[in-house]
């Protein structure tokens, strides 16, 4: 559900436009640096940022950078950084669109991209928009570290079961699959509020983590 528009938001983003990005595109090839770590996370689809955040909280060893197009849901995971105070050196915020992803990274840069409960745009005149359908999927290849990897969670089974036909067609390889990922716990990965909502429910969240094949 698309949130509603926030009027604060482009003024509060323009005040902390060190953190949030608008078109970083002096930082390509230079992100581990900048951002102080070797390790670099790329969650495309932010929203309110508790991800990302929860994740750079448990992981002091990795860099975080978030994409989010919509711009109120953008201000609210940049405020929420601000607010917290901790880990602000080695994240960022990208407000834009991620059709622009090889502007802003280089060959390589990134370690693993995440998609969580992306747009599933159902209908398929929309697909091509999908963050998991080909178009996206050879930008990922190319910023992508050799060993780097894509982690995608949704509550959406038709989006799943279309995305693990757009990764085997189109050159990945699935290390991880599950239809139901929460059935176990995984204290490695966060768990947000809008996910526990489904994991209330008794809702599947579907999940998987898909390698570029090289060669």
């Amino acid at each position: 559900m698309r949130m509603r528009k926030k009027k604060w938001a482009d003024p509060y983003l323009e005040e902390h436009s060190d953190y949030a990005l608008s078109d970083p595109q002096e930082l390509r090839g230079r992100w581990s640096e900048v951002l102080g770590k070797e390790e670099v996370h790329v969650e495309i689809g932010t929203g309110k940022g508790d991800y990302m955040n929860a994740m750079a909280a448990m992981y002091p060893e990795t860099a975080w950078i978030g994409i989010e197009k919509d711009r109120s849901a953008a201000a609210v995971a940049v405020r929420k950084a601000i607010e917290n105070g901790t880990d602000l050196d080695r994240k960022r915020m990208i407000v834009g669109d991620a059709e622009h992803l090889l502007e802003w990274f280089a060959e390589g840069e990134a370690d693993v991209i995440h998609l969580n409960f992306s747009d599933p745009w159902p209908k398929t005149r929309y697909h091509k928009r999908r963050l998991s359908s080909k178009t996206f999927l050879d930008m990922y290849r190319v910023i992508l570290k050799p060993e780097g990897c894509i982690r995608m969670k949704t509550d959406n089974q038709d989006l799943f079961e279309d995305s693990v036909l757009y990764f085997l067609e189109n050159g990945f390889t699935l290390k991880e699959f599950s239809v139901n990922y929460r059935r176990n716990p995984h204290e490695e990965d966060a768990v947000t509020e809008y996910e526990q909502r489904f994991m209330d429910q008794g809702m599947p969240v579907y999940q998987l983590a898909a390698y570029p094949k090289r060669g």
